[in-house]
């Protein structure tokens, strides 16, 4: 190697070191040489698609996408001793969404450039085009069909493509391809197959996105306060943005307070809702848990053929089937009655405890026919019966009788004096004020001129 050639590949390295951060060019640590990563400015709203016919089972109904990120281009390149001088460097093109011919054309682009500056260093014109030229070269435009050409091993220097390929790989690809006959061995498709190319494209494109996200500043509509994107988060749905501590906050009330589906956008009118992973990113390990409890619960709750396990210790969900009123905890075994959620009684009516009485008996009053026959099946229409029945006495007790105050025995006045006897515990007690007479003398409550009962032992 010539001292002049070990010159200037030193001085082209440490430029394209210092022109370039470290995820578009790294230099190779035991020959001269490298790699560089090429990500091309894509037009706005620029979209990729697979079109429906695909033998691919995960692309049959085809697939549209708006990308502002692809994968790069990767030039990895090694620069031999009488390089600028003499030789090129030597190179591989590899990309994961252009075909093998595309590459070609590309390949056979760097070779041209070289010719036409033979003797001085190239890198920096192949990468200038790589990034800004590439498109136009190739005739891409919005929409771009991604496809796999499959010709075979690169490497092998198989035949390339039919006379049509210009029309199934697209612009001067196509035509390169065809003057060539065969795959430049330095172009390689690196991808497995269309699935994982779209889910590689998606993936890099929403790592992209984010990283541009936390290098910008934003204001928080919050707090009003200017923060970097990394300490930021946006609503997917209306991008709008918001710093990490005001949302944790918001978030945490809404969470302890069980309103796990307000956790929507603080702008007002916006719906837009944040999703688990947002939350889960912003609030502590229990909080989260608690959100999602009650996210499934809620859920669930939605659900009509869905119960829970009455047992206390349990609340396990439990389906039910159509029809049936018997469900079966899959936890506990426990065989219970859906409508009742007392232990599973069969054909028999559902029992109904006293406390529960009034409540049954204003339902079936305000019911309509069909629910009051449902009822009726329900509990049985003794039960139905018995219900009316008490609640029609105890009306008529509460409007017509008073408690005796010693044993609670329900006491009617016809006629006669305020001085009463409980049937029930032959206890004295005075009508008016239902306090307890003296065994001995009971009318001395009527006779004291300091009691409120004075003088009125007799209507």
């Amino acid at each position: 190697m010539s001292s002049e050639d070990k010159e200037a590949q030193e001085d082209e390295l440490l430029a394209l070191a210092s022109i370039y951060d470290e995820d578009e060019f790294k230099r190779a640590e035991s020959a001269q040489g490298g790699e560089t990563r090429i990500c091309l400015e894509l037009p706005q709203n620029f979209k990729v698609f697979v079109s429906g016919n695909s033998a691919d089972s995960l692309q049959k109904n085809g697939f549209e996408y708006t990308v502002c990120f692809l994968p790069p281009l990767v030039l990895n390149f090694e620069l031999p001793p009488d390089y600028p001088s003499t030789s090129p460097p030597a190179f591989t093109l590899s990309g994961k969404w252009l075909s093998q011919a595309q590459l070609s054309a590309l390949c056979k682009h760097l070779d041209n450039v070289w010719e036409e500056n033979r003797g001085c260093v190239v890198l920096f014109a192949w990468m200038q085009f790589l990034k800004e030229e590439t498109l136009s070269y190739l005739n891409i435009s919005s929409p771009y069909e991604l496809k796999m050409c499959h010709q075979g091993s690169a490497q092998s220097r198989t035949p390339l493509v039919p006379l049509d390929a210009e029309k199934d790989c697209g612009g001067a690809a196509g035509s390169a391809a065809a003057d060539e006959e065969i795959i430049d061995e330095r172009a390689v498709q690196d991808v497995e197959s269309l699935s994982s190319l779209i889910r590689e494209i998606l993936d890099f494109d929403q790592a992209q996105r984010r990283k541009c996200f936390n290098s910008k500043m934003y204001l928080c509509n919050i707090c009003f306060s200017e923060k970097l994107g990394s300490e930021c988060m946006y609503f997917t749905e209306c991008s709008h943005v918001y710093c990490k501590a005001c949302l944790k906050d918001y978030f945490e009330i809404q969470i302890r307070d069980g309103q796990v589906h307000c956790l929507n956008c603080p702008e007002p009118k916006c719906s837009s809702v944040a999703t688990p992973g947002q939350v889960k990113e912003l609030v502590g390990e229990q909080l989260f848990a608690r959100y999602d409890r009650l996210l499934l619960q809620s859920s669930l709750d939605l659900m009509a053929d869905v119960v829970y396990c009455p047992r206390p210790g349990c609340q396990t969900p439990v389906m039910q089937e159509p029809g049936c009123t018997m469900g079966i905890c899959s936890r506990c075994n426990y065989a219970f009655c859906t409508l009742c959620k007392m232990t599973y009684h069969g054909v028999s009516p559902c029992k109904v405890t006293a406390e529960k009485l009034m409540d049954l008996r204003n339902e079936y009053l305000e019911a309509d026919e069909a629910t009051k026959r449902f009822l009726e099946q329900r509990y049985g229409k003794r039960v139905i019966q018995k219900a009316l029945e008490e609640m029609e006495s105890k009306d008529w007790l509460e409007k017509n009788s008073k408690s005796c105050p010693c044993c609670g025995t329900p006491i009617e006045k016809l006629d006669g004096c305020n001085k009463m006897t409980c049937t029930g515990c032959m206890q004295y007690f005075c009508w008016l004020c239902m306090g307890s007479l003296s065994r001995g003398n009971p009318y001395r409550h009527f006779n004291d001129p300091s009691s409120p009962c004075f003088n009125r032992y007799v209507f």
